[in-house]
């Protein structure tokens, strides 16, 4: 459902300081906009839940005024100011926020296509990660990887998910399982915020596999390597924004989970953790009573699960091109949706399960395998996921004092078109914090 807001204009009087060097300080703007979509007069402070969800607000034949990377006005073309030191006319075009990924496991060494093959001849997902394959393989990869080359991969594939429209994002650890590793590549995020206009947070995932060294009755020593040597030395540089852990029978346990949590909150890292992508465990209620941002994959859910997420404040975040590359359980969408929890999407971009960052597939994905309606599935990938990476404030919707982060589609017919093509490059202009790209 879209909802059309009233015919007031908003402006925003303040001026606000650029948080890069290269700050775009011209003002722009955007004029006869067929239908700017997510405005928000009053921002909100909580991310949408249940039939909310599907309620999309929206203003048709629009303005929409960008100074010094914020969004400082908007309103219907009746009320167009005069100033812009550039202006653009998208006649026929839709303007959205840009979109939101809380999940990307962006840094790696390279890509596992001959798993993929694999898992077409038969073997499923387990049995390679038995065998020393999946995250082991990237690990083993990545751990032979200099900063420097791992550094000019990342940038380019976070170019090429910036070029599809998003705007922020979270990339993990993960693929180290070392400790020089595990920093090397939480430096190479680092050095990625300093470069992108992509917002990043970084996570430290560190409880991503149990390596091999440590499986036969050693589990315990590298759970102490991660409480006493990773995560002392991460807090120390400010290297994580958040901790993961992969709670999974093929990974750790919740008990292991939560020591995890329990050591990464001494150092104020707040979880966003891996749960129900094959198993319910009980993983679910151990994360939010353990203050979880977010609850992420949940392939598999269970009453149980639904009944704790509906009373917390905890962001189940939906990933489904894994199930879609993996052809694996669906997340329940609507399930959760009926019972109002509240829901995001990201794109899970890592090089097993799922290879591609793009947000609008995950958008069409979200449509088409889960049944979401388009409104719900773009909110869920802008604002909501904004909210699961407390970003809201200045992410994730039209709304005045925000950051410009903006997705122009070419000329369509219908939002909905968007998710329907899903084949189509509908998207004609990014602009990332005032800066069209």
């Amino acid at each position: 459902m879209l909802r059309k807001l009233g015919t007031s204009i908003t402006f925003l009087g303040a001026t606000f300081a650029a948080r890069k060097t290269r700050t775009e300080k011209m003002s722009l703007l955007i004029t006869n906009i067929k239908q700017l979509v997510l405005t928000e007069e009053n921002p909100r402070q909580k991310p949408l839940r249940g039939k909310e969800l599907g309620v999309l607000p929206f203003l048709e034949n629009a303005f929409l005024l960008v100074e010094n990377q914020r969004i400082t006005g908007f309103g219907p073309m009746a009320d167009c100011p005069e100033r812009g030191d550039k202006k653009l006319d998208v006649t026929g075009r839709f303007v959205l926020p840009a979109w939101c990924d809380s999940h990307t496991h962006l840094v790696f060494a390279r890509s596992r296509e001959e798993e993929w093959v694999n898992r077409i001849k038969g073997m499923s997902y387990e049995e390679i990660a038995a065998r020393g394959g999946g995250i082991l393989n990237s690990a083993n990869r990545l751990q032979e990887m200099e900063e420097d080359l791992l550094f000019e991969k990342a940038l380019e594939r976070l170019d090429e998910v910036k070029k599809s429209g998003t705007g922020l994002i979270e990339i993990k650890s993960g693929y180290g399982l070392t400790v020089e590793s595990e920093l090397k590549m939480l430096r190479v995020i680092r050095r990625l915020k300093a470069v992108s206009e992509v917002e990043i947070k970084a996570t430290f995932l560190g409880a991503h596999s149990v390596p091999m060294a440590y499986r036969n009755g050693n589990r315990q020593a590298y759970i102490d390597l991660i409480i006493k040597e990773m995560l002392p030395q991460i807090a120390a540089e400010g290297l994580a924004d958040y901790v993961d852990v992969f709670c999974e029978k093929l990974a750790f346990s919740v008990a292991e989970m939560e020591e995890v949590l329990l050591a990464a909150a001494k150092f104020g890292l707040r979880p966003k953790v891996h749960v129900n992508q094959f198993n319910c465990m009980g993983g679910i209620e151990a994360a939010v009573r353990h203050g979880a941002v977010s609850v992420d994959h949940l392939e598999v859910v269970d009453e149980a699960d639904i009944a704790v997420l509906k009373s917390s404040e905890t962001i189940a975040t939906l990933l489904p091109s894994a199930p879609f590359f993996l052809q694996d359980h669906v997340p329940p969408a609507r399930r959760l949706i009926e019972n109002d929890v509240a829901l995001a999407l990201a794109s899970d971009f890592n090089p097993g399960t799922s290879p591609s960052g793009k947000m609008p597939f995950v958008v069409s994905l979200a449509c088409i395998m889960m049944k979401m309606l388009p409104e719900e599935a773009i909110q869920a990938a802008t604002l909501n996921g904004a909210f699961a990476l407390e970003s809201a404030n200045e992410y994730g919707s039209i709304a005045k004092g925000k950051f410009a982060n903006l997705i122009i589609t070419k000329p369509i017919p219908s939002l909905a078109y968007l998710p329907y093509a899903f084949g189509s490059d509908n998207l004609e202009q990014v602009i990332l914090k005032g800066k069209t790209l």
